[in-house]
């Protein structure tokens, strides 16, 4: 993976952890499962948006616009 950029800076109201979101590009081999993931596919920005909690779909769609990182907090589900 390339790493681009940071697209995002997100809190966890609940929790007091902060994540840091940058946008990746994929330089060589070919995704599938790992230790952390148990299946790779690509899909649609409104797919993906769909297949999550709103609060992982903004950091999609905050890594797919342009402009400076977003600054989020959340609650573990929902946006705050």
């Amino acid at each position: 993976m390339r790493v681009e950029r940071l697209t995002g800076v997100y809190k966890n109201v609940r929790r007091d952890v902060v994540v840091l979101a940058y946008r990746c590009s994929p330089v060589a081999g070919t995704p599938g499962p790992r230790a952390e993931t148990s299946a790779v596919e690509w899909v649609s920005p409104d797919e993906a948006a769909r297949r999550m909690p709103p609060v992982f779909a903004a950091r999609v769609a905050d890594a797919l616009a342009a402009g400076p990182p977003a600054s989020r907090a959340h609650d573990g589900h929902d946006l705050v």
